[in-house]
């Protein structure tokens, strides 16, 4: 359990009230002493993430009040970390909302990526509420931690060689077993997308692959897109779009975050997890548009523009996934902008041919307050995948349904499994909240996980 949490119900801790707007003067009415004198002083409204501290009148602390506004932001809690002084806290009064979520976002207030700069401090510590699993919660803060600090990293320092030396330790906490093909192994061992989108760069692309759980347990298999940094290969990108391409590594970064989670929980599933690794880099030997690709699939794929690579290198992620015809594949990828334009940053869509595992999602997705929301697999879009001298293209030739059309490619490489769903997630956050610093962000994982808890948890 993260050490920001005590379980002590009994120990001496600084009362913190949660407070919807203007909902300060009431509180003041019920409490007298220097601390309401304050309030009313301070133009402290409850706006959602304020923290106003409460003198006690001889130097100390009385309390704090937590502004949670309308209370629609279950995550407002995640303010408190950030603005309170060393020292144990609980929450009192009248609790708002979930307050499982309310101790998650405590400790989601207490991320910094220090990496580069930056100094570690004292957090505060919080009192868990009654019902409040703190391993659980534990678990995945520590799981959202991961997430942020790979795709924070620069691709200087989050290579696919970095990426798979994450991978292993991972795997090597739980007892996980860890393969990695590399370079020109990929082309002897049937995985030449992969090959191609990675062969120009000067770190060789990989596919890092992990398995764990017990044999004869239910297969779940986790894909993650892998590309450190997409320069956009021949299509170049301009420096704007150039910038953030750190994050492009986002659906690996998740997928490895909830194997992660997965594993500390001991959930009774076969558990595989594969990552084609690779920068989307320029050079002599970089592969261009018009070029026609063989995959793992033995589909032959015509190349519409080298800036979508993504999808070549999970169609053959997701052909060896595939292979082993696993109850569920799921597959995370920082794919399209056409899913940022849709329906903007915070709301990942997800695509899926099976009605019931889509209601498990949305379900889910509402119980943790993880935003995510179903876009449909339009048939009638796949013919706009069709080339005149290849088995299919990888992109379409109109600006339109640019997400669809990307989920529908990769549905190409799955039949045999009993189940596959497609997030196309952004993996970034554009703008600050509490608990949630601008940057990089794991997306879906909470839902999926609350997900396969429910469906393989003891």
């Amino acid at each position: 359990m993260l050490d920001i949490f005590i379980t002590d119900k009994d120990v001496a801790a600084t009362p913190v009230w949660q407070i919807r707007a203007n909902e300060a003067e009431a509180w003041c009415e019920t409490h007298a002493g220097p601390g309401a004198a304050w309030v009313a002083t301070s133009g402290f409204k409850g706006e959602a993430g304020k923290v106003l501290l409460l003198p006690d009148g001889s130097g100390g602390l009385a309390g704090v009040l937590l502004g949670i506004g309308d209370a629609s932001d279950p995550f407002a809690a995640g303010a408190l970390a950030a603005s309170l002084p060393a020292g144990d806290y609980r929450l009192a009064g009248e609790l708002h909302g979930d307050v499982s979520k309310a101790a998650f976002a405590f400790a989601l207030g207490t991320y910094r990526f220090t990496r580069y700069s930056g100094n570690a401090r004292e957090w505060p510590r919080l009192v868990l509420p009654r019902g409040v699993d703190g391993e659980e919660v534990s678990r995945l803060a520590r799981a959202v931690f991961l997430a942020r600090d790979l795709i924070n990293t620069p691709a200087s320092d989050m290579s696919p060689a970095d990426l798979a030396a994450a991978a292993g330790e991972v795997a090597s906490a739980h007892g996980a077993a860890l393969t990695v093909i590399e370079g020109e192994n990929l082309l002897s061992e049937n995985y030449p997308m992969i090959h191609a989108v990675g062969r120009a760069a000067e770190i060789a692309p990989r596919l890092i692959d992990m398995r764990w759980g017990r044999e004869g347990a239910p297969k779940v298999t986790l894909v993650g897109k892998g590309v450190c940094f997409d320069t956009g290969g021949l299509d170049l990108k301009p420096s704007s779009a150039m910038l953030l391409m750190k994050k492009d590594m986002g659906g690996a970064a998740c997928t490895l975050a909830l194997a992660q989670a997965l594993m500390e929980a001991k959930l009774d599933i076969r558990l595989r997890l594969l990552i084609p690794a690779v920068e989307n880099a320029v050079s002599g030997n970089a592969f261009r548009p018009g070029d026609v690709l063989q995959s793992r699939k033995g589909l032959t794929v015509e190349i519409g523009n080298t800036d979508a690579e993504g999808r070549l290198v999970l169609g053959d992620a997701l052909a060896e996934a595939d292979s082993e015809a696993p109850d569920l594949i799921i597959d995370m990828a920082t794919l399209t902008g056409a899913a940022r334009t849709a329906l903007g940053p915070e709301l990942p869509p997800f695509y899926t041919k099976d009605e019931g595992l889509a209601e498990e999602i949305a379900v889910s997705a509402e119980a943790m307050s993880d935003p995510l929301w179903r876009m449909p697999l339009w048939q009638p879009y796949d013919a706009w995948l069709e080339s005149k001298i290849a088995d299919v293209n990888h992109i379409s030739d109109g600006p339109f349904a640019g997400s669809i059309t990307a989920a529908l490619f990769l549905a190409r490489f799955v039949e045999k499994a009993r189940a596959h769903v497609h997030f196309d997630i952004y993996g970034w956050a554009p703008k600050a909240k509490p608990g949630r610093p601008v940057g990089g962000e794991a997306q879906g994982i909470r839902a999926l996980y609350h997900l396969l808890k429910r469906r393989y948890g003891a």
